[in-house]
């Protein structure tokens, strides 16, 4: 496990990302979307009967981490197997950033080409954490760093749909982190240390987690099945 200022915890169908002290959240989930404070983040694995038409996302979720004994975090769903998670960390000039992502590419898709219906499961939740305080727009700037590394390493994956490379997939989620005491760093673009350290870690644990899925992928494939492993 990376050092850093939280612990991480893998025991299915949980993967919980717990931290020293409770963090400035910025990103889109199920729960606690936008800005919000979070010591707690959750990789919950589902799979396709856990979701069928009646049954209420938010509640299902809400249900999963009370049974995690996590009822106040942020938290993802996602088909991928948890335990094929990455993480990769870059220090820049002092400052680091530490990122946990799972990466599912059965639903991967073009941007600005939405598919009518994704015809599988599969998506890439990352949360970064930024060893520095951030302002609300230095997480808004570091959050489209993460959004741009995350697609640079899909892309150099090399997947194509229809030709062209795809750049994610359509359930995507993103999440990120920094502490809420000291002076805030008021940028993250790609010319400072943050947006560096930032990129560079989403770059690196994407990556490999994009690799990972193709080799789960061909192995699944060699033994015989027909569906797409999650």
């Amino acid at each position: 496990m990376l050092r850093s200022s939280f612990t991480l915890d893998c025991v299915p169908p949980f993967l919980t990302v717990r931290f020293d002290e409770p963090q400035r959240t910025l990103g889109w989930s199920l729960l606690h979307p936008g800005f919000a404070v979070a010591r707690d983040i959750v990789w919950v694995e589902v799979r396709n009967r856990d979701l069928g038409p009646s049954v209420d996302p938010l509640a299902f979720l809400a249900a999963r981490l009370a049974e995690a004994g996590r009822p106040d975090a942020l938290a993802f769903m996602t088909s991928r197997d948890i335990s094929r998670h990455h993480c990769a960390r870059r220090e820049v000039e002092g400052i680091a950033a530490t990122c946990v992502t799972t990466v599912g590419l059965a639903n991967a898709e073009r941007v600005g080409a939405r598919k009518a219906r994704a015809p599988h499961a599969g998506t890439i939740n990352t949360l970064v954490h930024v060893s520095v305080p951030l302002t609300d727009g230095a997480l808004v700037e570091g959050l489209s760093i993460v959004a741009e590394a995350r697609t640079a390493a899909i892309v150099d994956w090399g997947r194509a749909e229809a030709g062209a490379a795809v750049t994610g997939t359509g359930t995507d989620c993103i999440v990120v982190a920094s502490p809420q005491a000291g002076t805030p760093h008021a940028y993250a673009g790609l010319h400072t240390a943050v947006g560096e350290a930032i990129g560079g870690a989403v770059y690196e644990a994407t990556l490999e987690g994009a690799a990972q899925w193709q080799r789960d992928f061909a192995a699944f494939i060699a033994a015989g099945n027909v569906a797409v492993p999650r």
